[in-house]
């Protein structure tokens, strides 16, 4: 099994900046595409960032120039650097990992998310 361990959230006002770290671990042979997902009371989860096994990126139009999504292989660790913060952002953020385990078989898991709150 996979296991998703996300931090770094929390109550920031608006402006502010926040990281946000998702640490894989279990069964990995390796990951392919690692992202971040989030989810407002009342909406549906939304696409915010992903990032390839070889870097290549993706943003929500929402945050382009503000969040920077990278990954580091060796710790099985993908990071959302968020910057100007807007109140619209706040949301549960979750990570989110296409993993292929060592039993040969390839998932997408899901972390436990964390709370971001941007305050006006």
């Amino acid at each position: 099994q996979v296991q998703l361990l996300e931090s770094g959230g929390g109550l920031v006002q608006a402006g502010g900046s926040l990281r946000l770290s998702c640490a894989a671990s279990g069964s990995i042979f390796s990951i392919n595409a690692m992202g971040w997902y989030r989810q407002a009371p009342g909406n549906q989860r939304e696409l915010v960032a992903q990032i390839t096994g070889g870097g290549t990126t993706n943003y929500a139009d929402s945050v382009k120039g503000r969040f920077t999504i990278s990954r580091d292989n060796a710790k099985n660790t993908v990071y959302l650097q968020m910057n100007s913060l807007k109140p619209e952002d706040t949301a549960v953020y979750y990570c989110n990992a296409n993993v292929q385990t060592w039993s040969n078989n390839v998932n997408n898991y899901w972390g436990h998310g964390t709370q971001v709150t941007v305050s006006s």
